[in-house]
């Protein structure tokens, strides 16, 4: 019974820190305006961007990685069940992009999970989660796409995660949640075939 509570009370923990619509509240609290009614309608990064600028673009994401990582933190120092295979941070990182891109303080809308994803990703293996970052961001410079450097380190990260001798419970996450992210992203990647896709920077 212990070990039920102690899962639930970290995924219901983990879920509603990824609930906290950071893009949302900064956009809100700054101009009056409701980020889902702007541009792509998500509350992530990127989103911010286009009504507040880059400054702010930064700081959305660098939130958004601490949300996510910081219930995987929580969970892998203080977690006492199934401790072996690394089961409950894992839980965490799962509920934390859940409630990221489907926040029950937003009528379960959000963002696309890109940034608390990878921040999930450091708190279980901080070298991959720095690898994963260093991709995105090369990738996202060189091809001015952010989509294209979300999908692509993402994709990478099960791979990451096995080369680095990982839990197969952080390797199952990383490919279920980078399946998951790919899917957020769904209408990008048909806007990056059709060449329509919006560029960070011209």
């Amino acid at each position: 019974m212990e070990k039920i509570i102690e899962i639930l009370a970290v995924v219901l923990g983990a879920y509603l820190i990824g609930s906290i619509p950071t893009g949302y509240i900064i956009v809100k609290l700054a101009t009056g305006q409701d980020i889902r009614t702007i541009g792509s309608g998500s509350t992530g990064a990127t989103n911010v961007k286009r009504v507040m600028g880059k400054k702010w673009f930064f700081i959305t994401l660098l939130l958004d990685a601490f949300k996510g990582a910081l219930p995987v933190i929580l969970a892998k120092i203080f977690a006492s069940t199934f401790t072996d295979i690394g089961l409950l941070p894992v839980l965490a990182a799962v509920a934390v992009i859940l409630g990221h891109s489907k926040s029950v303080f937003l009528k379960f809308t959000g963002g696309k999970s890109v940034a608390s994803g990878v921040g999930t990703i450091l708190a279980l293996n901080w070298v991959v989660g720095l690898i994963i970052a260093a991709i995105w961001g090369i990738i996202t410079y060189t091809s001015k796409y952010v989509s294209l450097g979300s999908i692509i380190a993402l994709a990478l990260s099960p791979v990451l995660m096995y080369l680095f001798k990982q839990p197969a419970a952080y390797i199952v996450y990383c490919a279920l949640g980078a399946v998951y992210i790919i899917y957020l992203h769904r209408s990008n990647i048909q806007r990056l075939i059709k060449g329509e896709e919006n560029k960070v920077r011209n």
